[in-house]
């Protein structure tokens, strides 16, 4: 809650806490390319109304369009040219005079062409970034897997909040789209080993390139590898050798054309173990169709798989639309 200056020094305190925070939202949400109508506008507007200075807005700015991980690893053209006419809209509604600031970054922008890709940047609690080219397009070259989805984004806060579940151990990532998850869990969990995996051509190539992006590769630890694994045809004598423990997906269930597929892949995994017990297999998926979604749940059951719903507290670490409803299932046999 906003309250002005001139009050008590706790509620000062007060004050100063609550507007780190919305500089931090503000930074979080620009960097992940959020929905702008959900930035904490009111908190800015009630703070130029009991400000004659223009601090507050001269400090969005510098923690988005003038921050360097805007430099190296910028959000789309379009994106960064609304939040900035969003931005100057607001200063120009409290009268106060014009920042060079503001119209030299918003000059920088508007004579730039929008190309097919651009970055989304996601800050983990250590306050290193994740940062990932992705498609300025939902679906492109055929694929919906050039893109993060809300499913990856609660799998990688949930992999934060469990971090049990991969230290140490070998892990598969199914799916793994351009790579969001396994890239917060190799850089916060410390896995021995990971192994990124999809069967699109393009995505594999963009998977490649955010790995590489955020300094991870099969000679340091965790060794990372990016695979192409085709789930029709990958064999068990496959599966003992990448020898997995844990075995990850988001948003892999929203095709029923899929499911068949999918179900047996799972069923080869978790009845062959390396080590002598099958693998941990967790499965986070945002369930946009409940026909889709059942149909999963019921060949699963078909071909002696059980689930259980991990309904435990998960911390928000990350900016996306929690108005989806996503589950999350461990499989067993």
């Amino acid at each position: 809650m906003y309250r002005s200056t001139d009050q008590t020094d706790k509620t000062k305190v007060t004050c100063i806490r609550n507007r780190a925070d919305v500089l931090y939202d503000f930074k979080v949400s620009f960097f992940t390319m959020g929905q702008l109508p959900n930035f904490p506008w009111n908190f800015l507007e009630r703070e130029l109304e009991n400000d004659s200075s223009s601090e507050m807005i001269l400090d969005i700015l510098n923690q988005t369009c003038l921050h360097p991980l805007c430099c190296k690893h910028p959000p789309s053209v379009r994106y960064r040219r609304l939040f900035l006419s969003q931005l100057i809209k607001r200063h120009e509604a409290s009268g106060r005079e014009p920042l060079d600031e503001l119209y030299d970054a918003l000059g920088e922008v508007l004579g730039v062409e929008e190309g097919t890709e651009c970055y989304k940047s996601y800050l983990l609690p250590c306050g290193e970034a994740v940062s990932l080219s992705e498609s300025t397009a939902v679906i492109s070259e055929g694929t919906t897997g050039l893109v993060t989805w809300e499913a990856a984004l609660y799998l990688a806060e949930w992999a934060l909040e469990n971090t049990h579940a991969f230290t140490d151990r070998t892990v598969l990532e199914l799916g793994s789209g351009v790579g969001l998850t396994g890239i917060a869990v190799c850089r916060s969990c410390s896995p021995s080993s990971y192994m990124f995996s999809d069967c699109h051509l393009s995505v594999l190539h963009r998977l490649r390139d955010n790995v590489q992006l955020n300094g991870l590769d099969n000679q340091n630890s965790p060794r990372v590898s990016v695979e192409h694994l085709d789930w029709e045809e990958v064999t068990e004598k496959q599966l003992r050798e990448i020898g997995a423990a844990t075995v990850i997906a988001a948003d892999v269930v929203y095709d029923p054309d899929i499911i068949g597929c999918l179900v047996k892949l799972l069923s080869k995994i978790l009845r062959c173990s390396a080590n002598g017990s099958p693998p941990d297999v967790y499965i986070s998926s945002t369930i946009r169709n409940p026909d889709t979604y059942n149909s999963f749940k019921h060949q699963l059951e078909s071909s002696g798989i059980q689930h259980e719903v991990m309904t435990g507290p998960v911390t928000h670490v990350f900016f996306y639309n929690r108005q989806a409803t996503i589950e999350m299932i461990k499989l067993y046999i």
